[in-house]
């Protein structure tokens, strides 16, 4: 993988903690019940009527919100932003990143195609899946395409909310095939009112749901009439494209030509290059050979614009093909060779082709470093507070603090956080080490980084694991905290790298920063449960930004070979000036879209099946703030006055303002239970109870049926 190196270093000496102490994005507008904000509670009246909330939206059975596709030109000229779905809008807008994507020259597309798509990844809220797939090698790509064979394919937020974090630009797919394909594109091709009505529907999906553009993709024969509009179609979209969205991408894929046939060029040339003049990029099929490059890198439609030609290598390798499957780097070494970007598609190859599931990680991480020569690594920015427990987005348990919250295999890629390097090193004399995601033991989420491997004895000097690039401005005085667990045998400290030496510096003042870990270990609570080491120090800088952090390694003990692990459980950076901020309220909680179903087992109460509670809770609080929001409920007052008030119970986690509750079995009416909603910090500190929001709900049955 390619770096920058242009950096200072500061080595961070770590001490224990004392273990004693209307824009883009926005969420669809919808109305609440009718809950005055001066108003704690809401009444409900118990009626077992059919849902009325939209089924392609939300599961028919349990309600549980659901991305899905457009399928017709009427449903995508019906589409209006008051209908859409609340909980496929990204939750994270499009981190900044060094250097930015215009400024690119080898830009690397992922296009994700597997199984016809909205697999596990069309719940929206997540869910319980044994072996799903994700990704995490985010910051080797530059773009992420959803791809499915439906007309209009709009990414699963869960995928926009991942790749946002790391700076990585999210493309829906409109795509046209076979005989429904072309009377599609001759009814809205045929004159500049109706491309243009689908090109503004395209627009305000990509807007309403916060990502970035779209892969065009017609592959079906075109009319003479259809032909001519098409570059106009791509024009205006692109300049639409351009005044809502900031950072669109509008790509072309090579797909029918300048008289309107279907025929895959393999290439930019004369019969195509009408379309890539149009619009932001042009995604070639992938039958092409050295020489097409070779050719096309002196063509005068490329010059000025290599780096937006993304040549396409599909990674099933079907049909005459360079590469694909453990080959793909051979593809990659003659595309970079001849300086363009690529488009990597279906990479889920490695989940596909493999029966073993629970050997995904591995075979992704064998794919990838396989790819890594010819991958170019970009630095999401990031504003302090940082912080990442290197949780995958999904694991065999869900973890908090070192201890397991649930015990059950879960998915949901909006929990995944700033994901580090993930490597292969050999040293000299048989030694190695390297590092990957590992679902056994976790500080917070589903995984922690695992970092492992021998140091050989004639290796004096210490092990450094490059763990995270990225860019972070420091705050004239950060506290930086490591949570880790190491094996023994070996002494482990952390290297942060920063930018502009001549003047940045650097420096620890320890009683100071004593004093201040004593405090931050006090408002956390316990910091060292099950072998965890909470090492924090407070550093002073001045006009410095970090850029690389990285695990130092050393034998603490004879030469010898030792092998070792270190679990990296946490690592968060934050502006000392911060931790007296105090926190936010959360505000305006509400509850509407409320559904009453009978469900299978048996309440403490009644032998009959249980009363399930499923409502959408909404919120404010300011996102930036927050990791996620932590939702709970308990019983305040059932049929019997003699039963005491209950204890807040876990619902779940939500990663947006928003969260639906469902399938909540819930205490025969009449009932008064409580709602509450928890901000988890993203300085680490717990909120007071008095600053979570709760919103009380009574109800009855109907009398009246």
């Amino acid at each position: 993988m390619l770096y920058d190196e242009s950096v200072c270093v500061t080595r961070v000496k770590l001490s224990k903690a004392d273990s004693d102490s209307d824009q883009q994005g926005e969420t669809p507008r919808v109305s609440c019940l009718d809950q005055p904000m001066d108003s704690s509670g809401v009444h409900e009246v118990i009626k077992y009527a059919p849902s009325r909330l939209p089924a392609k939206q939300y599961d028919p059975d349990t309600t549980e919100p659901i991305s899905c596709s457009l399928q017709s030109l009427e449903e995508l000229l019906s589409w209006k932003r008051n209908k859409a779905n609340p909980f496929n809008v990204a939750a994270v807008p499009l981190a900044p990143r060094e250097p930015p994507l215009a400024g690119s020259p080898h830009r690397t597309l992922v296009s994700h195609d597997m199984m016809g798509g909205y697999l596990d990844d069309r719940f929206a809220q997540g869910t319980h899946a044994e072996a799903p797939y994700a990704f995490y090698h985010w910051q080797c790509i530059d773009i992420f395409n959803y791809f499915t064979h439906n007309l209009v394919t709009i990414p699963p937020a869960v995928w926009t909310n991942a790749a946002h974090k790391h700076g990585v630009v999210v493309l829906g797919t409109f795509i046209t095939e076979w005989t429904n394909g072309a009377a599609a594109c001759e009814a809205f091709l045929k004159e500049e009112e109706s491309y243009r009505a689908v090109a503004d529907k395209l627009v305000q999906i990509s807007h309403c749901y916060g990502f970035e553009g779209w892969l065009i993709n017609i592959e079906n024969a075109l009319s003479e009439v259809a032909v001519k509009n098409t570059p106009l179609f791509l024009r205006y979209l692109t300049d639409q494209m351009r005044e809502r969205v900031p950072g669109s991408l509008v790509l072309w894929y090579d797909s029918v030509i300048e008289n309107g046939k279907l025929t895959w060029q393999n290439e930019l040339n004369q019969s195509n290059r009408m379309f890539f003049d149009a619009c932001d990029g042009f995604f070639t099929n992938y039958n092409w050979t050295e020489q097409s490059l070779e050719w096309m890198r002196d063509y005068s439609g490329v010059q000025g614009r290599q780096a937006d030609v993304y040549i396409g290598v599909d990674v099933f390798a079907r049909g005459k093909v360079v590469g694909g499957m453990l080959e793909t780097n051979k593809a990659l070494e003659i595309i970079r060779k001849h300086g363009f970007s690529t488009a990597i598609f279906a990479p889920g190859w490695v989940y596909e082709s493999h029966n073993d599931k629970a050997e995904f990680r591995k075979h992704q991480d064998k794919f990838w470093a396989l790819l890594s020569d010819y991958l170019y690594i970009h630095r999401p920015i990031s504003p302090l507070p940082f912080i990442s427990s290197f949780c995958q987005g999904f694991g065999k348990a869900i973890y908090r603090r070192g201890q397991r919250e649930a015990n059950r295999s879960w998915f949901n890629l909006s929990a995944q956080e700033i994901q580090p390097l993930y490597y292969h090193t050999e040293l000299e004399g048989q030694g190695w080490f390297g590092g990957r995601g590992c679902p056994e033991d976790a500080w917070n989420g589903g995984c922690s980084l695992l970092l492992e491997g021998l140091i050989p004895a004639t290796h004096t000097s210490p092990v450094c694991a490059k763990i995270l690039c990225l860019h972070v401005p420091l705050a004239p005085k950060t506290l930086v905290t490591l949570i880790f667990k190491p094996s023994a045998g070996i002494k482990v400290s952390l290297e942060l790298k920063t930018t502009d030496a001549h003047l940045c510096t650097g420096t620890s003042p320890v009683d100071e920063g004593l004093q201040l870990v004593s405090q931050f270990s006090q408002l956390c609570g316990n910091p060292s449960p099950d072998g965890w080491t909470v090492g924090c120090a407070q550093l002073e800088f001045h006009g410095c930004a970090l850029r690389n952090v990285c695990v130092s390694i050393q034998r603490d003990g004879p030469p010898q070979d030792t092998p070792f692990s270190c679990r990296v459980g946490e690592i968060m950076l934050l502006d000392v000036a911060d931790l007296q901020v105090p926190p936010e309220l959360v505000q305006g909680l509400c509850v509407y879209d409320v559904v009453w179903l009978r469900g299978a087992g048996t309440s403490p109460e009644s032998p009959s099946p249980c009363l399930h509670f499923n409502a959408t809770l909404r919120w404010e609080y300011p996102k930036e703030l927050v990791r996620h929001f932590r939702v709970y409920w308990r019983r305040l007052r059932g049929p019997d006055p003699r039963i005491p008030p209950g204890q807040l119970i876990l619902v779940g986690r939500a990663y947006s303002k928003l969260f639906r509750v469902t399938e909540l079995a819930v205490p025969e009416a009449p009932c008064l239970l409580e709602l509450v909603v928890e901000p988890v910090s993203r300085k680490g500190l717990p909120v007071p109870e008095s600053h979570w929001g709760r919103r009380s709900l009574s109800y009855t049955e109907d009398t009246t049926q």
